[in-house]
């Protein structure tokens, strides 16, 4: 995963993206949420691979993994 991801201050503001392109992990997600198939991102972003699209899966799991505290805000 991490020769796929990449985090670079100056492509995307600093959002992780995916090796060699302006294409962010949130994006090839947002796809996948909203019920495209991998074959139908890989339609879409034909420079990216199979790998390139589990990476950002695995890369969004690794985030969700970290213990959030929400606190209401008055």
């Amino acid at each position: 995963m991490l020769d796929r991801i990449v985090i670079d201050s100056n492509i995307c503001n600093g959002r992780p993206t995916v090796r060699v392109t302006r294409i962010t992990a949130q994006t090839i997600v947002e796809f996948l949420a909203a019920g495209n198939s991998v074959d139908d991102v890989l339609d879409e972003y034909p420079t990216l691979t199979r790998e390139d699209i589990l990476a950002c899966l695995a890369y969004s799991s690794r985030l969700l993994a970290h213990q959030f505290t929400l606190e209401r805000i008055a």
